[in-house]
């Protein structure tokens, strides 16, 4: 990665994240630049990260090696429309606009231009992310795992079929914010059994911090974890029944289904 020319085109709240972690990575600012619409924009942003921001992004294509597509679905069109002449065959386009499939980038641009397709979530800040990819018709398996190096670097990587990228949208992608909510319910009611407000988000966000690590390194199901933490007669049953009683788990899948349909309309507003 580090020999990779990499110019992040929409300095959003995404893109900011990335080229953050991916600087933190050891990506080298030298190596890097960034885009935003506006100029006055931009200079702010050159004076708060070490990489040349500006609002040209036909200078920022010709110069990367790799282009990552951070601007707004509705944006992604006009966009290409004007990085068109820069990319050619060479170049690595990886988009991270949601609902955007891969063969609305490539329509867009040259013939044989290799695009992948990535959506990464916001704890990509930290190290933690999750990102789903998946590639175009022109990207090779070198392509892929060229990106999947990118995303690597800020979390964790899989490589999904293109189909399910809506999907992986509505679930990584929005899932922190339905996590937040359960952590802050968490903390709200270690408030109401008399834990100190910092105690009580402490004890929530470890919880769940430490529960998602242990499913992730023994692989095992939930469900079977879930059975090793209730005892019989004990009390974590008492809270699972309340939490079945208030739908807990139909509203969680019904946010995801939600969030994934959602994710299939973003390309077309205006």
């Amino acid at each position: 990665m580090i020999d990779q020319r990499v110019a992040v085109l929409g300095l959003g709240k995404i893109g900011t994240i990335l080229l953050q972690g991916l600087l933190k990575a050891g990506l080298p600012p030298g190596k890097a630049c960034a885009t935003v619409r506006h100029a006055e924009r931009a200079r702010a942003s050159s004076g708060q990260l070490p990489v040349p921001v500006g609002p040209d992004n036909r200078t920022a294509a010709r110069s990367a090696d790799i282009i990552l597509i951070s601007v707004k679905p509705q944006n992604v069109g006009e966009l290409l429309e004007e990085i068109r002449p820069e990319v050619t065959p060479a170049k690595l386009v990886v988009s991270v606009a949601a609902s955007v499939p891969t063969s609305y980038i490539e329509a867009r641009l040259a013939d044989g231009v290799p695009v992948v397709r990535a959506m990464p979530n916001t704890p990509c800040q930290v190290g933690a992310g999750m990102t789903g990819i998946c590639k175009g018709s022109h990207a090779t398996d070198v392509h892929l795992n060229l990106a999947r190096q990118l995303f690597d670097t800020v979390g964790r990587t899989v490589v999904v079929d293109e189909k399910h990228m809506d999907a992986v949208t509505g679930l990584s992608a929005s899932g922190p914010a339905f996590i937040y909510i359960i952590l802050e319910s968490l903390a709200e009611a270690g408030v109401k059994v008399g834990l100190p407000r910092d105690v009580a988000t402490l004890l929530s966000a470890q919880t769940l911090l430490g529960a998602a690590k242990v499913a992730l390194d023994t692989g095992d199901h939930p469900a079977l974890l879930k059975d090793t933490v209730t005892t019989p007669a004990g009390c974590t049953i008492d809270g699972i029944l309340e939490l079945e009683e208030g739908k807990l788990r139909v509203t969680l899948i019904k946010a995801v289904v939600k969030s994934t349909q959602r994710a299939k309309e973003l390309l077309f507003e205006t």
